[in-house]
């Protein structure tokens, strides 16, 4: 068996997932060959991986941070709510819709499928880090978890206890935690982690003390709180109402119900000179250069509420107006633009025929299977925004959009592996309106940077230049770089070391 250490938290949000890939940076920092490991994620924010597998983002991204490959076996279970239920993801593929009382009687089948994935990958690395969910204290779900103290049994793992002094009552959380685990499970904490401080960590010393008394212990660190070194959002609480930065260029982002993959935007909101808004209601639109409807797992329930908000109104009459915003809909987006939407089988709603907003001629139809794939793509609609752009990015929804007759496709794509090239999405208003199922297409520094360039034309300013422009690839890699450094400057890490066998 691999090396084993879990970062497990007194709660969800404190950290786990960052702790996750800079622990897992530091055994690779130490020769080892590290892979992530979650076995049950509950989250929207999707990816595919090469083998057209659906995967949290999460792990995928510590798979990024360690230099692999993501793969389905770093997240056997995905979880992702619906209003009623959850869509149940193992190993990659959707086997259908849940109620909480259906998983609970499901999960025998759904641990085989943990055990096998963790079992494959530690036939493979060195070391494997896994990530916990929520708290491994919850005394009522204890008996049906899989995800905490029991995959630390299998896994045979070192377990480090992570709280989130930006919660309150730290010292709570930690011991709080240490007393409701079991004898047998205390035994596998290596030490305690206080995550997110602000201001003189000497302040904390009598509360340390206390912990390293009552539990035997060690705390191996307080880590101050640095934007600059946080990851992706795993879902979107993450998400903040007001807007990112100021800039010349003003993009809105509904905030749907469902949202998901909302990650989609974050280059966006890096990008110089780049306003992004996540924004609630139609009177919080304001001017905006472009309108984002972003991926929602929801999307008859988004589109009521589209209507209810008075937000269908709106973008029509925006669409109507020559001097309007660009509208954009990625993957739920983009149906939510469509002609119609139809789900005869209930897949996502019991209302089998609706009219979407009528903006692009398509019409949508739900099916059973998944499309997952990763795709090349340009921009082939003449007139469009980014028009002869070529882009790369992922697909990884449930409905079939069908243009109809003289409708112009946005997209072509290849989707890989194998090179199929379909035309995706459909463009309108002379090319005001667009829309894609391709998720990351503004990862793509090539795309973001002609998008952003066409907006800030519009506005009679000149193009940014080139080296203005850092791409999602450069700048996660530069944060990935520094994750170790960040853990260790902080940290004692000599009882993980210790742990884990590794030379002293």
């Amino acid at each position: 068996m691999p090396r084993a250490l879990m970062i497990q938290g007194t709660a969800s949000h404190v950290g786990k997932s960052i702790l996750t890939a800079a622990f897992g940076r530091w055994l690779r920092d130490q020769g080892l060959r590290v892979a992530p490991f979650k076995a049950q994620n509950m989250s929207l924010n999707s990816f595919v991986t090469l083998g057209g597998e659906e995967i949290a983002r999460s792990q995928a991204t510590q798979a990024e941070a360690l230099g692999i490959e993501p793969t389905a076996a770093m997240n056997p279970i995905l979880l992702k709510p619906m209003e009623k239920g959850c869509q149940v993801v193992v190993q990659g593929h959707g086997i259908g819709i849940m109620s909480i009382h259906e998983y609970y009687a499901y999960k025998p089948q759904a641990w085989q499928a943990i055990t096998a994935s963790y079992d494959r990958l530690a036939a493979t690395y060195d070391a494997i880090v896994l990530e916990g969910a929520g708290s491994p204290a919850e005394i009522n779900l204890k008996a049906n978890d899989l995800v905490n103290m029991r995959m630390a049994e299998h896994a045979d793992a070192a377990v480090v206890l992570v709280a989130d002094i930006e919660r309150g009552g730290v010292f709570a959380q930690l011991i709080g935690t240490w007393e409701l685990m079991e004898a047998y499970e205390r035994r596998r904490i290596v030490g305690f982690l206080i995550n997110k401080f602000r201001g003189d960590a000497s302040l904390l010393d009598s509360g340390l003390d206390y912990i390293r008394e009552r539990t035997r212990r060690p705390v191996l660190g307080v880590l101050p709180f640095d934007a600059t070194m946080q990851l992706d959002e795993e879902d979107s609480l993450g998400v903040e109402n007001t807007q990112t930065n100021s800039g010349a260029v003003d993009i809105a982002v509904l905030r749907l119900p469902g949202l998901s993959n909302f990650t989609d935007f974050a280059a966006l909101a890096r990008a110089p000179g780049v306003s992004v808004r996540y924004v609630g209601g139609p009177s919080e639109l304001l001017q905006p250069d472009l309108v984002i409807l972003p991926g929602t797992r929801t999307t008859i329930r988004a589109l009521e509420w589209l209507h209810f908000t008075g937000w269908a109104k709106k973008l029509l009459q925006s669409a109507a107006d020559a001097n309007g915003p660009y509208l954009l809909g990625v993957c739920g987006g983009c149906q939510l633009l469509g002609r119609t939407i139809r789900d005869p089988d209930g897949i996502e709603a019991a209302c089998a025929h609706v009219d979407a907003l009528g903006l692009l001629d398509i019409d949508t139809q739900f099916q059973h299977g998944k499309t997952l794939c990763r795709v090349e793509a340009d921009v082939i609609a003449p007139g469009s925004l980014c028009h002869g752009c070529p882009v790369v990015g992922y697909e990884v929804h449930q409905g079939v959009s069908l243009r109809r007759a003289g409708a112009v496709p946005w997209l072509r794509l290849r989707r890989q592996p194998g090179g199929e090239v379909v035309e995706d999405g459909a463009v309108s208003c002379g090319g005001r309106v667009c829309g894609s199922y391709v998720h990351g297409l503004f990862d793509d520094a090539r795309f973001c940077r002609s998008l952003i360039d066409a907006l800030r034309k519009r506005r009679g300013l000149t193009a940014l230049v080139e080296h203005e422009w850092l791409s999602q690839r450069e700048f996660w890699a530069q944060r990935y770089d520094r994750l170790a450094g960040w853990l260790t400057r902080h940290c004692d890490l000599r009882p993980v070391g210790a742990a884990l066998g590794l030379p002293s």
